[in-house]
């Protein structure tokens, strides 16, 4: 189970994870799932499972985890907790074999997991994916400044100025620097290339989206930790060594 902030890679991870053992890779939605009538999503949720078991050696990746595997204990409505049993079910292997298959799950709010899916067997190592650090900064400013007419371009100095950025607010670092660009070639006429200077105005007018999830997520590692499990957050916000 992969967890942290929004727009910190883990989706790009699992795909990545896939590559490096040559597997089949199946990323599977909400919307993929989910469905109005009774029973359905279960069907839906198997459907799934099987056509993983069929592509082997495969990666089953679920996005937003938290939201097909909530807490028991909050749902009203047993239709939750029908798909809930169901997805342990396929988890466990009960129906069919999971040789073969890797699974794996996403979520910005592991706390809200039901805790049987974190028991050996099922989502039992949970990694924290930290926003990038400087160095990652460094190649993810370079990926964005290719194909494009920059100026003036120093990926350590935007690196520098983003601290505690995620992937996802350094693409918009980018986007607002070539908004500019394009807003000035309109009024000139001309073509206007992206300045490391209207880099850096935009890494000062974009604010890290990370850190309200920090903020929430301090207070789970402080209060409800239980077995250690969000130890890797209190490192990262030093409270912790």
């Amino acid at each position: 189970l992969l967890y942290g902030p929004p727009g910190c890679g883990k989706t790009l991870m699992a795909q990545a994870t896939a590559g490096e053992i040559e597997a089949s890779f199946l990323s599977v939605g909400l919307h993929q799932i989910l469905d109005m009538y009774i029973g359905e999503s279960e069907q839906k949720l198997h459907g799934i499972f099987e056509l993983a078991r069929r592509s082997r050696p495969a990666v089953l990746f679920f996005d937003e985890t938290d939201a097909l595997a909530a807490d028991r204990r909050d749902m009203r409505q047993s239709a939750g907790r029908t798909l809930v049993n169901q997805f342990l079910s396929e988890l466990d292997g009960l129906q069919a074999s999971n040789e073969g298959l890797l699974v794996l799950g996403a979520t910005n709010a592991p706390w809200q997991l039901d805790g049987a899916f974190l028991r050996p067997g099922r989502f039992d190592r949970v990694i924290f994916v930290p926003p990038p650090d400087f160095g990652a900064r460094v190649e993810i400013a370079k990926i964005h400044a290719r194909g494009k007419p920059l100026t003036g371009f120093d990926a350590e100095e935007i690196a520098k100025r983003t601290e505690g950025f995620s992937g996802a607010d350094l693409k918009a670092v980018f986007d607002r620097a070539t908004e500019e660009a394009l807003g000035e070639a309109m009024r000139k006429g001309g073509m206007v290339p992206v300045t490391g200077k209207m880099l850096v105005k935009a890494a000062k007018e974009v604010k890290p989206s990370t850190r309200k999830w920090f903020e929430s997520a301090k207070n789970h590692a402080l209060y409800a930790n239980q077995g250690g499990i969000y130890d890797d957050i209190l490192e990262y916000l030093g409270l912790k060594k």
